[in-house]
């Protein structure tokens, strides 16, 4: 029997990173004591990012270190920084954490039902591999697939190369359209889109019509637009419509394999 798939992102679908509340603040302090500035650095780290994103350099756009680099070489500042090593003394408990209680209990739960389980992330490597093992994900994620150790970003459908080679990858679960819904639509397999938030609406209908659901669609179209605010890409149903909407994944876990069948 040919092994099957399910691939998994990592930051806002199953844990939190210290870089919103940790790293980003302790770098914008450093920054600013050697630089001569008014200007909001922590503003053009992220506009040095979504440009990056916008020019279609999704591999660029997470190298927090080249972004680093070139942002002190315009303030003409020398810096030794390393987003790696505080990226490592960051990821403790409190700061680092999984975004629902039974998270790896679930994710145990759908590798049960006979499917293997991978990461397939934007993140370079030595940003999320400490984050994992700190939760405790490394031993859950068979494979942990990156976009600098493939090459690709997704939605570049070769960031899966690697898993192909090995089996069947049936689903994809993500919390963007751009990235995760696209990246599974593109190949055809099982779009699974997590959203914490969903509108009353749309959650008292089953997992399997949501994604119809008129708040959900108007939903989709302005995370998209958000997602893509730099960007002139318009929204297609067929690339930015996903088959399956949970709120958890621990819904998830409870009907993987009906939908799968």
């Amino acid at each position: 029997m040919q092994t099957k798939w399910i691939t998994f992102d990592l930051d806002e679908t199953v844990m939190q990173n210290p870089f919103g509340k940790w790293v980003f603040p302790e770098l914008v302090a450093m920054l600013k004591r050697e630089a001569v500035t008014e200007e909001d650095i922590m503003h053009l780290i992220i506009s040095e990012h979504l440009q990056r994103m916008s020019d279609e350099q999704f591999l660029e756009a997470y190298d927090w270190d080249d972004i680093l680099v070139g942002l002190a070489k315009k303030l003409e500042i020398e810096t030794d920084i390393n987003v790696e090593s505080m990226v490592i003394k960051h990821s403790k408990p409190s700061k680092v954490y999984l975004l629902e209680e039974n998270m790896l209990f679930n994710l145990e739960k759908i590798k049960r039902k006979g499917f293997r389980l991978a990461a397939v992330t934007n993140g370079y490597a030595k940003y999320q591999l400490p984050v994992l093992k700190q939760l405790g994900l490394d031993t859950v994620f068979e494979e942990v697939i990156t976009s600098d150790s493939e090459g690709f970003a997704k939605p570049h459908t070769s960031i899966l190369g690697k898993l192909l080679v090995k089996g069947e990858v049936i689903a994809h679960v993500g919390d963007r359209i751009d990235h995760d819904v696209q990246l599974a639509n593109e190949l055809g397999i099982l779009s699974v889109f997590i959203h914490r938030s969903l509108p009353e609406a749309v959650l008292k209908v089953p997992v399997d019509e949501r994604a119809a659901h008129p708040s959900f669609i108007r939903l989709c179209e302005e995370k998209w637009y958000k997602e893509n605010r730099l960007r002139e890409t318009p929204f297609l149903k067929n690339k930015c419509i996903p088959d399956l909407v949970v709120q958890s994944i621990e819904e998830l876990a409870k009907e993987i394999d009906v939908f799968l069948e």
